[in-house]
């Protein structure tokens, strides 16, 4: 099926069929063994029934959710370097000393006395850089960004320690299902797709909420949108 997708998609970008940015952001997923989402499938599959001649095909989903309609040419944002999920790195510990204070030390005679507050700088060390009831996430979800505007494409991806698949979906600030998808897991626990700002549902600016669900437990996280 990728094998497929991607003489697709080649043949619709040396045609100069289509957007390129997304038709190149789909082959470079299909070349890497990525995660491509329903969204792109439809979108290559549309553009080659249209223009490769190709016929229509009847593809049944796991779920069933509101056809998210196609906009064309829609502004992929760059992906800022900023992570928006920060890790906690504690300050690397004291594990060595000036040779030359050290040999000073020595010729005082405070060899015991160096042993002690050494000891002591180390623990006291990691009782402050340890954290209390550190336990490392199981489940994960994020975006490349905090504001998009009508058409963007939301970029979501994440970890989850659970396997098979996850289910991902948006609110709107009613509470109101606007966009939903069933996401595979790679053999490293990752995920990512791709999801347009726009549609039904989308009519009013706000805050709106992505909700992850794998099974075992659940993760949400809130963008801001504006029309």
């Amino acid at each position: 099926m990728t094998d497929s997708l991607l003489d697709d998609v080649n043949a619709l970008l040396d045609k100069d069929f289509g957007d390129d940015r997304i038709l190149k952001q789909i082959c470079r997923a299909c070349e890497n063994n990525e995660v491509i989402s329903n969204y792109e499938r439809n979108y290559v599959k549309k553009l080659a029934e249209k223009h490769l001649g190709r016929r229509k095909e009847v593809i049944q989903t796991k779920i069933s959710v509101e056809e998210t309609p196609i906009v064309p040419d829609a502004d992929i944002p760059e992906t800022p370097s900023v992570q928006k999920i920060q890790t906690f790195q504690p300050p690397s510990r004291i594990t060595s000393y000036n040779s030359k204070n050290s040999k000073l030390m020595l010729g005082i005679g405070g060899v015991a006395l160096v042993i002690i507050i050494a000891v002591a700088i180390s623990f006291n060390g990691i009782s402050d850089v340890t954290p209390t009831n550190s336990i490392p996430d199981t489940l994960s979800i994020q975006t490349d960004l905090s504001l998009y505007d009508k058409k963007d494409i939301i970029s979501i991806s994440g970890i989850s320690d659970a396997s098979g698949s996850v289910n991902l979906s948006i609110e709107n600030k009613n509470n109101e299902l606007v966009w939903a998808e069933q996401v595979s897991l790679k053999s490293d626990g990752r995920y990512s797709t791709l999801a347009i700002a726009g549609g039904p549902g989308w009519e009013s600016s706000g805050t709106y909420t992505i909700n992850i669900d794998n099974g075992v437990e659940t993760r949400s996280i809130s963008f801001s949108f504006t029309v």
